[in-house]
Formats: structure tokens, sequence, C-alpha cells
């Protein structure tokens, strides 16, 4: 989880996140993922370094394009930290939950 802290800085800004959105349907270029900006396509590369950067995203090189994609063990490092937190709330949920059922058997 070496670039936890790097991957939610890239998914504070919401230009980020849309991308990412995208590129949960599919591979995209760069000038696809662009079309639905008002950004030159100099803003979204910017972007996509930001993404790439995290750990967010893997480009390749194909003819002149640079097809991008989400990177999985990214997605599932962030999935695996909200799942611990998750759990933790999870337990605090369950003790409220003890105290509230002694509480109201103590009455």
């Amino acid at each position: 989880m070496s670039n936890l802290d790097a991957a939610f800085s890239a998914l504070a800004d919401p230009t980020r996140r849309a991308i990412l959105a995208r590129l949960a349907l599919g591979e995209a270029t760069v000038m696809e993922l662009a079309e639905p900006f008002e950004m030159t396509q100099p803003a979204i590369s910017r972007h996509l370094k930001v993404l790439e950067g995290a750990g967010l995203i893997l480009r390749r090189v194909e003819g002149t394009k640079r097809p991008c994609r989400l990177a999985p063990t990214a997605v599932n490092e962030i999935d695996q930290w909200l799942g611990m937190l998750r759990q933790a709330l999870s337990a605090n949920y369950n003790r409220l939950d003890d105290v509230l059922a002694a509480m109201k058997t103590n009455e």
C-alpha cells in the first residue's frame, strides 16, 4: 500500500475520478478520454500522468496512440484498505448494539 497516499490524492480531483470511471468501461485513448471535457489534450495528459504516477492506470504505446486502462492492483489495494475500515466500523456498531441491548435489559 505504498501508493495509497498518492492514489487518494489523485482521486481528490473530480476530473481524474471521471477519467477512472470512463476507464472502468474499458481501455481508451487520450483523445477519447478528452472528449467529454472542456480541456485541452495536454491538460488531460497531465491528469493521466498523475493517475499513472499514483499507480491507478497503465498506459501502453500502440503506434501513435497511448491507450490507457485501469490498474487492477491499485484498485484492489484501495478496496483492501477500505475493507479494513468497514470491518472496524462494523465492530464498533456491534459493540454499540451490545451496550444498547444491555442498557435495555437493565431497565
